[in-house]
């Protein structure tokens, strides 16, 4: 799987304002929310990069690199256009990137799998993952080619909604069967963390 054309990208530079402190230092059991991220993707993909607008408490190897956000407080869109900008401007040859949020550390990992198939499908240039009929718009797979519609839409259009703007492009779903706790459930506040500690076992096997 390292040897995919896939970049991962972490979002990890939202504001954490409905919970109240920076959800990336936050430990869920033995590791912080951001490094069950990439505890989990580490050994899938040949690198991976980080977009978060504050100082991040982790050791970074050589295969993590960590950027900013190329535009401020405009949201995961910002996000993923800085990491494509990323892949252009370090001639770096990945036609995709697969996007994970910082808060979500139960996702399984099964998902990079059906990226691959996707890919060679070639059926679309942008896949969100679907369960439980909820569509998780931070859980995707964006071709590198939409860069500049993506950035003409956040600069000259203002597209700010990771949605709304990928209604407009066409985004194809990967629907995953859920049968009881889901796993892509993220953690927004206080009360989903608690959620999350009564499930902490489902990550620490």
């Amino acid at each position: 799987m390292k040897d995919n054309n896939i970049l991962a990208v972490v979002l990890a530079g939202g504001k954490s304002k409905r919970f109240g402190v920076d959800k990336n230092h936050v430990k869920l059991g033995n590791k912080t929310l951001l490094e069950h991220v990439l505890f989990k993707i580490d050994n899938k993909f040949k690198e991976t990069l980080i977009v978060a607008n504050d100082i991040l408490e982790i050791q970074k190897p050589a295969n993590i690199t960590v950027i900013p956000d190329c535009v401020l407080d405009l949201g995961p869109l910002a996000g993923v256009l800085s990491a494509m900008k990323w892949v252009k401007e370090n001639q770096k040859l990945y036609n995709w990137i697969a996007t994970f949020p910082s808060d979500t550390p139960f996702f399984d990992v099964s998902i990079i799998d059906e990226y691959e198939k996707k890919i060679k499908l070639n059926e679309s240039s942008l896949y969100f993952v679907k369960s439980n009929n909820k569509r998780h718009n931070i859980f995707g797979l964006w071709s590198v080619d939409l860069l500049k519609t993506l950035e003409n839409d956040i600069i000259l259009n203002n597209f700010r909604k990771v949605e709304e703007w990928a209604n407009k492009i066409g985004v194809k779903t990967i629907d995953i069967n859920i049968k009881k706790f889901d796993p892509f459930f993220n953690i927004n506040t206080i009360e989903d963390f608690e959620e999350a500690k009564k499930n902490v076992n489902r990550i620490l096997k």
